[in-house]
């Protein structure tokens, strides 16, 4: 009996101890009553946690109570753009047939379409279908009610633009300000209308109608030292092509791009690069590039064709270095140890030795970088931006149709683009205004936290340096600054996202076991130089259902009517079958 009395002590005790030691959750002001704003975001829990205590003092100092955040965790920004998607085409189809009228067969294509201009009638102008579903069109666009089409979210908040520019353009976002509406000062332009936060630098766009950049982002190499050391490698990666070296054959850590918008774009980066390699290669100078971009940005013409005083061998230059920039991605995944669903995996495994480098977002290897520094105070994970290998990004806010907290969201936006918010990114925990347990170790978008010509920017970016954690005025960490060493060019790859997110699936990811199996086996036997006939195998692009090239990549994929699923089963099998053939065709070197 005692015996019994005994083990039903110790399993009460171990049931016990987790709630007796557990630290007190933190209890703000909030009340039953007071507002609610409900945010859906991809941010870590350590920025959701900041800027919802963060905003709800501010709310309750400005307009006098204190708001609870409820943030809606969904994954990153595809799963979250494939949640909105589907809960306003089920909200605006209740509406729809409540008010009486049958639901359209086509009625999701209808209302999320970004290329229907229900200004532009067909030649014939009384085609009724049409006229049904421009009718159907507006009835969606123009209703920013709650009572109708609703995700019944207030915010989307972070991400990259481009899930941003695509939500606007699919109409499940709106601007905040109406164009008649007087935007507050402080935001975008002080009083004295010097700009605070520019629409976009270096060809990035980082504010638009309905979203607003909040904070920027870099891309870089993060790397282990000591790792690099033991693979007898004598210097530390520069550029992306780096990590396509073979030496780093299983020792590359990346995210899969198809999870992450940010990192998505960092992969946008590595095409890029390549891009402007192969047309400077080429003969082409910037002044030209400049010249010619405008002309064709000004001409509208289909992707690939040309207005008159651009030379073909230009555009020819541009589509050699997207195959190159997804060339180098594929070697990149071919080296990869895994591809994780997670960002901020990559650099903790890269500072514990795990891997010897990876792809980092830059606030992520930053961070991991400071916490693994060794007792000599030397980082144990290094991480660097390649020069001229990234523009600066922006991850932005928007306000969701029929939000229904709308006020209560225009002021979060407005905290957010205001300095109370700016502060939060990168302020040290502790420091006033800044936040309260979690370094967040990014970057402001507002030019009045980076030291500059002008003198009252000057001043203000000064005394905010004192209380940030990175040094914001340093060229390597400025992001004004590193902006003017890269120069993004939209038509490039711009256009293509969504279709570089599906490519390195199948290339990478899906086909990635025999990708790497023949690699490994031209790795083994002389190297890329001596099997060139395994080479051609291994980087063959996708040849069905039609080649896949920089201009059909846009005009015979990247279309709404296009089915992804079987496209993408058939590269997979393609791919397969391509490095199943790459890895027989490897042939011993000669003695």
């Amino acid at each position: 009996m005692t015996r019994i009395l005994w083990v039903v002590l110790a399993a009460a005790a171990m049931v016990a101890l987790p709630f007796l030691f557990r630290r007190p959750a933190a209890q703000g002001k909030w009340a039953t009553g007071d507002p609610v704003l409900v945010v859906v975001s991809p941010h870590n829990e350590a920025i959701r946690e900041e800027f919802g205590h963060a905003f709800s003092a501010w709310h309750a100092a400005n307009h006098g109570r204190p708001v609870k955040v409820d943030w809606r965790v969904i994954g990153g920004t595809t799963e979250i753009m494939r949640y909105l998607a589907s809960e306003y085409v089920g909200s605006m189809r209740a509406w729809w047939e409540r008010e009486g009228r049958p639901w359209p067969a086509a009625g999701a294509e209808w209302m999320l379409d970004r290329r229907f201009d229900p200004a532009r009638p067909p030649a014939v102008a009384a085609d009724e279908a049409w006229a049904r579903r421009r009718d159907f069109f507006l009835a969606f666009r123009t209703n920013d009610s709650p009572a109708s089409a609703t995700a019944r979210i207030d915010l989307f908040f972070g991400g990259g633009v481009y899930d941003h520019e695509k939500a606007g353009q699919q109409g499940l976002t709106v601007p905040p300000w109406r164009e008649d509406a007087a935007i507050p000062t402080g935001l975008f332009a002080d009083a004295g209308r010097r700009e605070l936060i520019p629409p976009g630098s270096s060809g990035e766009v980082w504010r638009g109608q309905a979203f607003f950049g909040t904070v920027l982002s870099t891309f870089g190499i993060c790397y282990n030292p000591d790792r690099l050391k033991d693979l007898g490698i004598a210097e530390p990666p520069r550029a992306w092509a780096d990590l396509a070296d073979p030496r780093y054959f299983g020792q590359v850590g990346v995210t899969d791009p198809t999870k992450s918008g940010s990192v998505a774009k960092a992969f946008e980066m590595i095409i890029q690069q390549a891009c402007r390699e192969t047309v400077q290669a080429a003969g082409f100078s910037d002044e030209e590039i400049a010249v010619w971009e405008a002309a064709i940005a000004e001409a509208r013409l289909p992707p690939g064709e040309l207005p008159g005083g651009v030379p073909a061998a230009y555009q020819e230059a541009v589509a050699r270095g997207w195959l190159a920039g997804i060339n180098r991605v594929r070697l990149i995944g071919a080296n990869a140890r895994y591809f994780t669903d997670s960002a901020g995996k990559v650099p903790i495994d890269v500072g514990m030795g795990a891997t010897a480098a990876g792809i980092a977002i830059d606030f992520f290897g930053r961070f991991q970088s400071e916490y693994t520094r060794a007792g000599d105070g030397q980082p144990r994970m290094r991480y660097l931006t390649p020069v001229g290998g990234s523009s600066v990004s922006a991850d932005p806010i928007s306000l969701l149709r029929g939000a229904p907290n709308r006020e209560l969201a225009v002021r979060f936006i407005t905290f957010c683009l205001g300095e109370e918010g700016q502060k939060l990114w990168n302020y040290r925990a502790g420091e006033p205004g800044g936040p309260l347990r979690y370094a967040l170790r990014r970057l402001p978008i507002r030019r009045d936290f980076y030291p500059g010509e002008d003198l009252a920017f000057e001043a203000a970016a000064r005394a905010h340096l004192a209380h940030c954690s990175d040094d914001l005025a340093d060229p390597s960490v400025n992001p004004f600054r590193l902006a003017r060493a890269f120069s993004y060019q939209p038509r490039w790859s711009g256009a293509h996202f969504g279709i570089q997110r599906d490519l390195v699936r199948a290339l990478c990811l899906d086909s990635g076991e025999e990708l790497r199996a023949a690699w490994k086996r031209i790795r083994e036997n002389g190297g890329a130089d001596r099997q060139p006939e395994a080479m051609a195998w291994l980087l063959k692009l996708p040849q069905t259902p039609v080649p896949v090239t920089w201009a059909s990549a846009v005009t015979d994929y990247a279309s709404e009517h296009v089915d992804r699923l079987e496209y993408l089963r058939r590269w997979t099998a393609e791919m397969r079958a391509n490095y199943r053939q790459a890895r027989a065709c490897v042939r011993a070197p000669a003695p």
